[in-house]
C-alpha cells in the first residue's frame, strides 16, 4: 500500500508540441508499483490548453476545479468541477482552460505495461 498527498508529487510541465500552461503530477504508477493503471494530476493555466491529440488507449478523466473545455472532431463541450469524461482509445482531443483560475483535473490511463499485454 502507498499514501501519499498530491502536493508531495513534483508537478511537471508538460512540453509536448502544441500544449501550454499544462503542469502534470503521476499520482500513481510506476512510481508506487502500480502494474495496471496511472493516476495523472493536471492544472491548466489560463489561457492554457493540452494539444489536440489522439492515442491508442482511453481516459478516465474527473475535474476537480476550475472551468473547462473538452475539445474533439465535431465540437466542444464544457466541463468542470464533478464533470467525468471518458475519451475513447483512438479519438483526437484536447482539454483548455475556459476560466480566470486553474483549470484541474485527474486522469486514469492504462500503464505502458498493461498496453503491452
Amino acid at each position: 500500500m502507498h499514501v501519499g498527498c498530491w502536493t508531495d508529487v513534483e508537478g511537471k510541465e508538460v512540453a509536448e508540441a502544441g500544449a501550454a500552461g499544462v503542469t502534470i503530477r503521476v499520482l500513481m504508477g510506476e512510481n508506487v508499483g502500480a502494474p495496471n493503471f496511472v493516476l495523472r494530476h493536471f492544472e491548466v493555466a489560463p489561457g492554457g490548453h493540452t494539444p489536440f491529440h489522439a492515442h491508442p488507449w482511453e481516459h478516465e478523466v474527473y475535474v476537480l476545479s476550475g472551468k473547462g473545455r473538452v475539445k474533439r472532431a465535431d465540437g466542444a463541450a464544457e466541463v468542470g468541477p464533478g464533470s467525468f469524461v471518458f475519451v475513447p482509445a483512438d479519438e483526437e482531443h484536447a482539454f483548455e482552460n475556459a476560466g480566470p483560475g486553474v483549470f484541474s483535473f485527474l486522469c486514469v490511463i492504462p500503464s505502458t505495461k498493461a498496453c503491452l499485454r
